[in-house]
Formats: structure tokens, C-alpha cells, sequence
């Protein structure tokens, strides 16, 4: 039988892939990518047909077999599969390492970029070789031999380290279970979360229940559980994973931390560059790294005043109505919710039985429909879990645009988390137009009894955010693989398109569509969604300077923090006595588990999702100056930014579907902190 992961014939068939099939599959596909890239070091004349086309045909392959093996990993995890994983990622790492250091490939894509013939050609092609051209320097290939070698060892390294760091935190997560046989200390837990808990022991063999750290239990532990030590428990539980206070000393991501940061500063001062900052902000909207902290801490000033104000009104409310003198970490999400009960006669748990998924994604669908004049239908694909959905987007005329998966629900071997990966880009082939495929994954709690999962308002922000991500995926109309979808889009801009679609979690109409009571089939009451709305606002500036914390962490990490000389402990203390007001116990190791910038993508680059957050505001502010034209924004909103891809540059999109640039006024107003004066633009 065929090896699964060479079959390019159609959808990647999951129900078929095996561990052993990945070293095998691997090998021969990085052989035919070597073999191209030979071939294509001495084409002459260089053309794009003869040049660009057969080289992206190769590493494209290569790619996606390596991307399904990746997304399994994150979704599937197995040991059998790890190993297969972890054998072969030093040699696809090692692999575009010496591509982008490729002399030859770099002196060809700049003979292209020079030659008459290629003068005229679509600016989407020029895109293409202009940022080749960018990631041949920023990858080495101007280096000395030695310095080649050494980029190359680093990058490997790098990538192991960071898959390492990943599977500590995943295997923490999945590790941890504590027995409870006591169901007094369950008071106030919601029912369906004590119910996967029960079924949890009873898969375990034990009687009672057993409660985890994954978010569908342990958020809702923090917020209701009556136990102030069961919430102590788990929460300190949550904080010390994968560090040197966890269970298993064999997981402590502390080492690979201090490893990561040291080669990162190596690599960047390889390419000439200050810091790793500095390097990172070269393929983004945002400059340098002090225009990112003029930002960051222009945001924090603006926000300090609203979350001290939260963080004063919470201790208040905790002593005179909870009895509690000191407000400690494990009391806040509880404080909060009670707080908000209080204050606005609802619960996030009440809200959350009206949100049943089937009325979700019927919603969801509804606005995609609604914004861009597309269906979305039931299709049919290999999975590799049967929770798996598969959906095809068409056009008006039945076009198919795209087609994508959704796995909605938490599992032990899932990493934790919510996010969109493409399976397949878009490119123009001489046998037409290959569509789009991507993944969207989150982990939300499921169902039980034969009744329908119900997510929190928060879940549904988060469904509707990597739809988001999706969108700008499966909509793009570029047909070049470098620059179609979210390829070549500053990463600083990536979350435009995701933070714009949560706005419409907010908006009567739809909330009311995409709502049927678990038990009635009852859509959410008016006089309830006037009190979330109400509340919308509430803690927002706790929540933004959390948010700013992480940013201005990570950046400080990145940007003149040698490990060697400086702890990233006492760092992190600083950046919060600079922006926090909820300063959690000298014991708790965040840093331990932010996968998103030391097993991610965002190294150096969390601050995008405030960045974009005034994109995406100022964007959804044109839907709420036309409420009448939502279709006719919609289509200059799909035209001007998600079909344009990385064709162009991201502020270039905004202003031609805004006219004008970014200002912060939306995202001001919308955070509840719109009496903060002086608007300014991001980028």
C-alpha cells in the first residue's frame, strides 16, 4: 500500500498514518526537495516556470507530509508517534536551514528579480522574490562557511528544544489527576464538569471523581468551585507544571528556557543584529523593539488606572461579601465571578447553557454567510479522531473556495489551547486551482448523557477568533504558495482578521441566532444578554495589563536579557511591578508553560496581539458605521485584506479597505477605556 503521507491525490488520508510511515515518507521527500534544489542552482535562463515553479512543487510536498505529521503530534499525541516525530525533526529543520542558506538559490532569485523579462511581471510574483531575497539574508546565507554551519546547529537545536518544551507541558498537563471522594468539596461546581470528572474516575477504575488541569475542568474550578482549598490545590497544581516544582523533575522546562534564550541571542548577533527582538521585527509591521515598548507601555498607562480600579473594587467585594481578608490567586477567578453575579444578576455558567453547539456553528456560519456570501456544507474526509468534522466553504455559485476541520473538544494527548494550521495553501497549478485546507482546533468541554456540548461566551470568542484565522486562509485569491493566505503577512498582523471576528459574538442578532437553551431550546433571553453586555467591560483593564505583562516579558526576554547573567525569574518580577496589580506567588512558573513564545511562533512577538487589536477594532468600527451595508463592507473587508494574502503589505490593506491609517480610538472604546485620550496609530 501506497505510504499515506506521499499521496498528494486529495485530502491527507489520517485515518491511515502510522508512526513507522514517517521516517520513510520524510527521507524520500527531502531526497526529491534536495534533488530540486540541485537542479534549480543552475537553470539558465532563470524564469519563474523553470525556477520557482519546480522548487516550490518539491519543498511544497515535503511541507505538507511534514505538516500532517506535525499536526498529529499536537492532536494525537502517541509515544510511537513522538519518537517518529522528535527522529525526524533534526533533519527537515536541517534541511530549510541549508535551503535558506543556499548561495546559489539566493544568486538565482536575484537574477530573476533583475532580469528584463521579469520586470512586468504581477506584483504578487514580485512579493514572492522580494521576500525570498529578505529570507536568504535573515537565514544566513551571506554568512561565512563557518558561521553557516553554526546558523544551522543552532536552528536544529532550536527546533528540538522547542518540541521538547512543548511535550513537557502536554505531558504535565496529562499527568496530573486528583482524586477526590468527598462530593461536598464539588460544591459549586458546575453539573456537567462534575460529570466528566465522575466519568473521568470510572475510565480511571476509581470510585468518586477525578479532577485535571485541563481547561474544561480547571477553569471552571477556579471560578466556582465554594473549596478555597481545592481551588488552592489545583491552581498550584497548574502554575508549577513542567517546572522544578512539579511532580516529575524529568519535565522541568527551566533548562530549555535558559538554552532557547542564549541561542536566540547567538543567532541573532550571527546576522549582525542586537538581539533576537531586533531580528524578529524584521519580517513585521512594528520597526523596533523600542517602537514595540513605546506601544506596549503607552497601552499600560492608558489601562494601570481601570485595572487598579478592578483590583481595589475585587478585594472590597472579597472581604466585606466572601469573608476573605487576603485576595490570593486561586480566590480570583472565583472573586470575579461572583463579583460579576452580583453586580449584573448573571453567571457565566448560565449564559453558557444557551450557547449548545449545534446553535453555535449554525451562528457562525450564518455570519460567514451573511459577511462574504458563502455557505458553509457538511463534507466528508479520513479524520484522525471521530470528535473530527470536516466542512467545504463554497461560493455563491458553488465554487469551492475551501474546505477545513474542526476538532472542538479536550482529550489527553492534545496539546492545550486553540489554534488554526493550513493543511494545504492555495496556488495556481498548470492543472488549476489547488484549494485551501486548514485546521481549527480548540478544547472545549463535550457533551454527556446524549446531550449537546455548551460552551462559555468565552469559548464561542475563541471559536469565531481561529475561524477568523481560518478565513484569512481559505479566502485568499493568491495563487503564488509564498505570499497566498497568512504566508508573508507580517506576524504582527496575523491576528487582524481573528480579533475582528469576535466582534460579532457581541452583536443581539446574532448572539440570539446562535443560542438554544440545552434544555428548552429556548434562546438566550434579551434582558440576560443586556446584562453580558453590561458586563462586557467588566475587569477589562485587569485583563488588559495581564495581556501587557506577557508582551512586555516576552520582549524584555528578547531584547537585551543575557540567561548567563540575568534571571528570568526575577525579569518577570520586575515587568510586573512595572504593569501588574494581581501579583501571583514567588512559586508560580508561567514562564514554564508559555508555549507561545518558546514552542511558537511568537517569540518576540506577543505584543501582536495588541498590535493587531487595534487593527481589528478600527476594521470592525467600519461594520458599526454602515449596519445597513454589512454585505457591501463585508466584500471590500474580503477583498482588501483577507484575498490579499502577504501580496502586499498589511498596512497597505488596512488603508485601502479603511482609507486611512490605524487608530486606537475602536479599541479604546470597546475595552471600556474610551475616557483615555490622545489616539495614536499602530504602524
Amino acid at each position: 500500500m501506497t505510504n499515506p503521507l506521499l499521496d498528494f491525490s486529495g485530502l491527507p488520508r489520517f485515518d491511515a498514518i502510522r508512526p513507522e510511515h514517517v521516517a520513510p515518507a520524510i527521507d524520500q521527500l527531502i531526497a526529491e526537495a534536495e534533488a530540486a534544489v540541485r537542479a534549480a542552482e543552475t537553470v539558465a535562463p532563470v524564469s519563474w516556470e523553470r525556477f520557482v515553479v519546480p522548487l516550490d512543487d518539491a519543498t511544497e510536498r515535503l511541507a505538507r507530509a511534514w505538516g500532517q505529521v506535525v499536526h498529529l503530534e499536537g492532536v494525537a499525541n502517541t509515544p510511537a508517534l513522538r519518537e517518529a516525530y522528535n527522529a525526524q525533526l533534526p533533519k527537515v529543520t536541517r534541511f530549510w536551514s541549508t535551503l535558506g542558506q543556499n548561495l546559489a538559490l539566493f544568486a538565482q532569485y536575484r537574477a530573476l528579480a533583475e532580469s528584463p523579462a521579469f520586470a512586468g511581471d504581477r506584483d504578487t510574483r514580485r512579493k514572492v522574490v522580494e521576500n525570498a531575497l529578505r529570507d536568504f539574508r535573515l537565514g544566513g546565507a551571506e554568512l561565512p562557511d563557518a558561521q553557516k554551519a553554526r546558523y544551522g546547529e543552532i536552528r536544529e537545536e532550536l527546533s528540538a528544544l522547542s518540541a521538547t518544551f512543548s511535550q513537557h507541558v502536554l505531558d504535565a498537563t496529562d499527568a496530573y489527576a486528583l482524586h477526590i471522594e468527598d462530593e461536598a468539596r464539588l460544591a459549586g461546581i458546575p453539573a456537567d464538569v462534575v460529570a466528566a470528572c465522575r466519568a473521568a474516575a470510572e475510565k480511571a477504575g476509581k470510585p468518586g471523581w477525578l479532577l485535571g488541569l485541563h481547561m474544561p475542568v480547571y477553569l471552571p474550578v477556579q471560578a466556582y468551585a465554594d473549596d478555597r482549598d481545592l481551588r488552592a490545590t489545583l491552581y498550584r497544581a497548574n502554575a508549577v507544571r513542567a517546572s522544578e516544582l512539579g511532580d516529575d523533575p524529568a519535565l522541568d522546562n527551566g533548562p530549555l528556557i535558559a538554552r532557547i534564550l542564549a541561542l536566540r541571542a547567538e543567532l541573532a548577533a550571527l546576522l549582525g543584529f542586537p538581539g533576537y527582538a531586533a531580528y524578529s521585527l524584521a519580517t513585521k509591521m512594528a520597526d523596533t523593539p523600542d517602537e514595540v515598548l513605546r506601544f506596549l507601555r503607552d497601552l499600560a498607562a492608558r489601562a494601570q488606572p481601570h485595572a487598579r480600579r478592578d483590583r481595589i473594587e475585587l478585594e472590597t467585594f472579597a472581604r466585606e461579601q466572601l469573608g476573605l481578608d487576603t485576595l490570593e490567586a486561586w480566590d480570583l477567578g472565583y472573586a470575579s465571578e461572583r463579583l460579576k453575579q452580583a453586580r449584573y444578576s448573571f453567571s457565566a455558567q448560565e449564559v453558557k447553557q444557551y450557547f449548545t453547539e449545534p446553535a453555535v456553528l449554525s451562528g457562525l456560519f450564518s455570519v460567514i454567510h451573511d459577511l462574504y456570501g458563502l455557505r458553509v456544507e457538511p463534507d466528508s474526509a479520513p479524520v484522525w479522531h471521530p470528535d473530527v468534522r470536516f466542512f467545504r466553504l463554497v461560493d455563491g455559485d458553488g465554487t469551492l473556495v475551501g474546505q477545513f476541520y474542526l476538532d472542538l473538544y479536550a482529550r489527553e494527548g492534545k496539546r492545550g489551547g486553540a489554534w488554526m494550521d493550513d493543511a494545504r495553501n492555495r496556488r495556481e497549478t498548470a492543472a488549476g486551482t489547488q484549494t485551501p485546507l486548514v485546521y481549527l482546533v480548540c478544547n472545549f468541554g463535550r457533551g454527556d448523557g446524549g446531550r449537546p456540548a455548551t460552551f462559555s461566551h468565552g469559548d464561542v470568542t475563541t471559536l469565531f477568533h481561529e475561524m477568523g484565522h481560518g478565513l484569512h486562509q481559505l479566502l485568499t485569491r493568491v495563487g503564488e504558495l509564498g505570499v497566498a493566505g497568512i504566508n508573508g503577512v507580517e506576524w504582527d498582523a496575523v491576528e487582524l482578521p481573528s480579533q475582528f471576528m469576535e466582534n460579532f459574538c457581541w452583536e443581539w442578532d446574532r448572539v440570539q441566532a446562535m443560542t438554544a437553551h440545552v434544555d428548552s431550546g429556548e434562546p438566550l433571553p434579551r434582558a440576560l444578554f443586556e446584562r453580558m453586555v453590561a458586563a462586557k467591560h467588566f475587569q477589562s483593564g485587569m485583563f488588559t495589563v495581564r495581556q501587557l505583562e506577557f508582551a512586555l516579558f516576552d520582549m524584555a526576554l528578547h531584547d537585551g536579557f543575557d540567561p548567563a547573567q540575568d534571571d528570568v525569574q526575577q525579569l518577570l518580577d520586575r515587568v510586573r511591578a512595572e504593569v501588574a496589580v494581581n501579583l501571583p506567588p514567588p512559586w508560580n512558573r508561567f514562564q514554564h508553560q508559555f508555549s507561545h513564545i518558546f514552542a511558537g511562533g511568537y517569540a518576540a512577538g506577543y505584543y501582536s496581539y495588541k498590535w493587531a487589536e487595534v487593527l481589528s477594532a478600527d476594521a470592525y468600527a467600519a461594520f458599526e458605521e454602515a449596519p445597513g451595508r454589512i454585505a457591501e463592507t463585508g466584500a471590500r473587508f474580503r477583498d482588501e485584506v483577507l484575498a490579499r494574502g502577504g501580496s502586499r503589505p498589511a498596512a497597505e490593506n488596512f488603508h485601502a479597505f479603511r482609507g486611512r491609517a490605524p487608530r486606537i480610538d475602536a479599541l479604546l472604546r470597546h475595552a471600556g477605556m474610551a475616557d483615555a485620550t490622545q489616539a495614536t496609530a499602530a504602524g
